[in-house]
């Protein structure tokens, strides 16, 4: 049993009881902020092989279901399932439809049987799994031969614009980790799966003020959940730095936040392949 008392190590991810109570919070709120999480989805389908018909697909971390609804639509002969760790957004999402099952369920322990998947749907939710090796082991043991894993996540660079602005002011843990390209990389090639396509594209989105994108980040559940940062509020000293130092990112268009996006499509290949 892990020792709860024991300081997170450096570099750790957000712990995923965090994660699924903070996502549940959000969940009302989510789709109203979305912009960014519907671009990244939609360019996610679009990246799915030509001609491929799913019988069952699940959408992995399915929030509040707006890509189980789109995929309902792709697939509309297909068996869907909606599995995602917080709660609160499979309530949310139920009654909206699209998915045939709503399952709370982790990436790294997928309750699904083995080779019964042929589409595993992923968009920006396996980057707070700690363990990713262990995500894509379930990926290779719930696709059928033949099956595909599509997912969407996020690298180092994401919102380095804040993370910078942060560490001018006062040096503390203020914006999620998250792995390097590189690693999705190894992983992705050490998997068993084969890779189809493996890319990081930047995303930039634009807000008049500081305040803008951080009121995003906590009406999407996705504001800072590192182990380690700082519990208390934030001072008026320190906000008045944090605005002072993002502002000379300041554009034309506004004051930009950088999203490193992960874009991958694996496939398992058919029995007797290599």
């Amino acid at each position: 049993m892990t020792d709860l008392s024991t300081p997170p190590l450096p570099g750790a991810l957000p712990d995923k009881r965090q994660v699924a109570a903070s996502f549940s919070r959000a969940a009302a709120s989510y789709d109203s902020v979305a912009e960014l999480q519907r671009n990244v989805g939609t360019a996610l389908i679009e990246r799915l092989p030509q001609h491929f018909q799913p019988r069952r697909w699940l959408d992995l971390g399915s929030g509040t279901g707006y890509f189980s609804r789109a995929l309902a639509c792709a697939y509309p002969d297909a068996y869907g399932v909606a599995v995602d760790i917080a709660e609160g957004m499979l309530q949310h999402a139920r009654p909206l439809g699209g998915a045939a099952g709503y399952v709370v369920g982790d990436a790294e322990r997928l309750p699904v049987r083995s080779s019964s998947v042929d589409l595993l749907f992923s968009s920006l939710a396996v980057q707070w799994c700690s363990d990713f090796a262990a995500v894509l082991a379930e990926a290779r043991r719930s696709l059928q031969p033949g099956g595909v894993m599509a997912f969407a996540s996020l690298c180092v660079g994401t919102l380095r614009e804040l993370r910078e602005s942060w560490q001018a002011v006062d040096g503390l843990v203020h914006v999620n980790r998250f792995r390097q390209f590189e690693e999705y990389q190894r992983l992705c090639g050490e998997s068993g799966l084969q890779v189809l396509c493996l890319e990081q594209v930047p995303h930039v989105l634009y807000y008049p003020d500081v305040r803008g994108l951080t009121h995003e980040l906590k009406a999407l559940g996705a504001h800072n959940l590192n182990p380690g940062r700082n519990g208390g509020l934030t001072g008026r000293a320190r906000m008045t730095g944090l605005l002072q130092a993002y502002e000379q990112f300041r554009q034309p268009q506004g004051l930009p936040a950088t999203y490193q996006v992960v874009y991958a499509v694996l496939h398992k290949p058919l029995e007797g392949d290599n």
